[in-house]
């Protein structure tokens, strides 16, 4: 058990008072959900019923749950311009943190690396995304993109790029080279890290044959 969540939780039940109600319950969340990430995951009265809390406690959970969730997701808007993939997981990751299907989105960029428009291409299952090239770029021409960065989050928290995800990054890749977009990046959000295509070498002209 972790022992930041725990005392945590234990200020947000107790609302600061402590006490050993309070204490009692953190540890059965924490018992029952294993992890921070387990618990972001739960409704609400999924946490009523393994703290063994009244409605109001849970609620406070719940709620400053989501309070994190939205202090740590502040995506690019419009205008807004790319630097790196760093700053793309530290703006993404707090929206898909507890989600449970990968979510495929697409950053339609400008010449100057600017933000056009966010665009959600695909919601997968448990572990995949089905992308097809023509539901990326048929968006992105009417957008007259000059460029795209790719993201997508893995539900299991595991950043490592499957084998689907790499060839689906390659023909990508390729079909932008044709359409004369250029893929500037392909970040796979994780719970703690993230892995960028770009940052490994894998997106440079060179470079497109280890896909």
């Amino acid at each position: 058990m972790d022992p930041e969540i725990h005392e945590l939780l234990r200020n947000v039940l107790s609302q600061g008072r402590g006490g050993p109600e309070s204490e009692l319950a953190s540890r059965r969340l924490m018992e029952h959900f294993g992890s921070a990430g387990r618990l972001a995951e739960a409704s609400l009265e999924e946490i009523r019923r393994a703290g063994r809390i009244p409605p109001r406690q849970a609620a406070a959970v719940y709620w400053a749950l989501e309070l994190g969730r939205r202090a740590s997701s502040a995506p690019l808007r419009p205008g807004e311009r790319f630097n790196n993939s760093r700053e793309l997981y530290e703006r993404y990751r707090g929206r898909y943190f507890s989600v449970h299907k990968e979510h495929f989105v697409s950053l339609h960029l400008n010449a100057k690396n600017r933000l056009i428009r966010e665009v959600l291409v695909s919601v997968g299952s448990l572990s995949t995304s089905v992308v097809h090239p023509r539901e990326v770029f048929a968006p992105a021409v009417r957008d007259s993109s000059a460029a795209l960065i790719f993201l997508h989050n893995h539900p299991s928290g595991d950043p490592a790029p499957s084998r689907e995800d790499r060839e689906c990054t390659g023909r990508l890749f390729e079909a932008g080279k044709i359409m004369g977009i250029r893929i500037l990046d392909h970040v796979i959000l994780g719970h703690d890290d993230y892995y960028s295509f770009a940052d490994s070498g894998l997106l440079a002209p060179s470079s497109a044959a280890p896909f």
